[in-house]
């Protein structure tokens, strides 16, 4: 599986994003699915995961309540949808796959991905 983010941008404080990842190849629906970000200067961190399923979820306490991950496997294709923006969302966001056997495996760790994608930049102005 390959895969390619878009839908970054600039948008202000209180705004709203939704990030795309696309993915090419066979085994999408069989791949545990998460996003990541990176500002400047500070280690990639996790910001939220989805099972092969859909069903399972998991997301950073800095985000819960504002960001909501989702997953349309016959398009393959993972979103996540970002809600009351603050600055200190900035950051570069990637996403990442495994392909794992348990269907409702969520990744929290960067170890826990080994496909990932090359970023989208997300900058919210105060």
């Amino acid at each position: 599986v390959q895969l390619v983010e878009s839908g970054g941008g600039l948008v202000q404080a209180g705004g709203s994003l939704r990030l795309s990842c696309a993915a090419s190849g066979r085994t999408f629906s069989t791949y545990s699915m998460g996003w990541f970000r990176q500002a400047p200067g500070k280690e990639r961190e996790f910001v939220a995961s989805i099972s092969w399923s859909g069903e399972s979820t998991y997301y950073a306490d800095s985000v819960k309540g504002r960001f909501t991950i989702s997953r349309d496997n016959a398009k393959k294709t993972l979103y996540l949808q970002m809600n009351s923006l603050k600055p200190e969302d900035t950051a570069v966001y990637y996403c990442a796959g495994v392909e794992i056997y348990h269907r409702e495996y969520v990744g929290l760790e960067v170890a826990d991905f080994g496909t990932w994608g090359q970023g989208t930049q997300v900058t919210v102005s105060s």
